[in-house]
C-alpha cells in the first residue's frame, strides 16, 4: 500500500460518533492516521468502535460533553496521554437548535455559544499549546456553516455562532503560522445527516419522503454527503494541501452573492 494521507498522525475529531464527524473518522482510520473521537453518548461511540474494527480498522472513544469547556481541553490531554502528542484537530460538534431573534433565550444563546464557538476554542487552545511546546506543525479544521454568512430567521444563535467560529478560525491562523500550525475552517452547506433527518421532523413536520423531495429542489440534485466532506476535510489536515491557512470555505453548492 502506498503513502496514505494521514500516516501515524495522531487525530481528535470532536462530535465523531455520527454524521460527518463520524464520516471524518472513518476517511481519517482509512488514511493511516491514530484516531480518537468525541461525543456525548456512550452508544453511538461504542458502535462506530466496534464499525472499524469489524473492517480492519481501529479508533478510541473518549465520551465527553463538549459544553463544559474542561471537557474540551480533556480530551485534548487524553489524547497526549495516550499517544505524546497531537497532530491534528477537528471540531466537527455543533448544536443546530432553533431559534430567531425574538424567540431565544439567553439560555438557547448559551448552549449554542458553548458548542459552537467555546469548545472549539479551548480544544484549539490545548492542541496549539501542545504543538508549540514541541516545536510541531500541525493542523485544525473546523466545521462551520454557510449559515456563517447570515442563515435563515430560525438559525439566528447557531448562525451568530458559527460567524464567530469563523473569525476565530482568522485569528488563530494568523497569530500561529510562524509555528507552522495551519488552521481552516469548512462551512457547510445542508446535509444529509443522522441528526438533520431528526432536525426536519422535530422542527418543520418532515415526512418519509423529505430527503427526496429537498433534493429536487437543489443544482447538484442532493444534499451534500458527508463521505464528501470527510475527504475535503482530510485532505485539508494532510501535508498535500500545501500552506493554505486561514481559509474559511465554503462547501455548497449555492453561490455567495449570486442571484437569479
Amino acid at each position: 500500500m502506498g503513502l496514505r494521507l494521514l500516516d501515524d498522525k495522531v487525530v481528535l475529531v470532536n462530535g465523531g460518533s455520527q454524521g460527518v464527524g463520524a464520516a471524518i473518522v472513518r476517511a481519517a482510520v482509512r488514511e493511516g492516521a491514530v484516531v480518537t473521537f468525541t461525543g456525548r453518548r456512550a452508544e453511538p461511540g461504542d458502535a462506530l468502535v466496534a464499525e472499524l474494527a469489524e473492517a480492519g480498522g481501529k479508533a478510541m472513544f473518549v465520551r465527553a460533553d463538549l459544553s463544559d469547556a474542561e471537557q474540551a481541553k480533556g480530551a485534548v490531554a487524553e489524547v497526549i496521554a495516550a499517544h505524546g502528542r497531537i497532530d491534528c484537530l477537528v471540531n466537527s460538534a455543533g448544536l443546530t437548535s432553533r431559534g430567531s431573534l425574538l424567540d431565544t433565550t439567553p439560555e438557547l444563546f448559551d448552549q449554542h455559544m458553548a458548542i459552537n464557538v467555546k469548545a472549539p476554542f479551548f480544544a484549539m487552545q490545548a492542541t496549539v499549546a501542545d504543538m508549540t511546546a514541541r516545536k510541531a506543525p500541525g493542523t485544525i479544521v473546523n466545521i462551520g456553516s454557510n449559515c456563517a454568512h447570515g442563515g435563515p430567521p430560525y438559525l439566528a444563535p447557531y448562525s451568530t455562532a458559527k460567524a464567530g467560529l469563523a473569525g476565530l478560525t482568522r485569528n488563530a491562523a494568523h497569530a500561529h503560522r510562524f509555528d507552522r500550525i495551519r488552521i481552516n475552517t469548512v462551512n457547510i452547506g445542508w446535509t444529509a445527516t443522522e441528526g438533520e433527518d431528526a432536525t426536519q421532523r422535530a422542527f418543520h413536520g418532515a415526512g418519509d419522503d423529505w430527503l427526496r423531495q429537498a433534493a429536487e429542489r437543489l443544482p447538484m440534485g442532493k444534499l451534500g454527503q458527508p463521505d464528501e466532506i470527510a475527504d475535503f476535510v482530510v485532505f485539508l489536515l494532510s501535508d498535500r494541501s500545501g500552506v493554505v491557512t486561514g481559509s474559511v470555505i465554503d462547501w455548497d453548492q449555492n453561490v455567495l452573492g449570486a442571484l437569479d
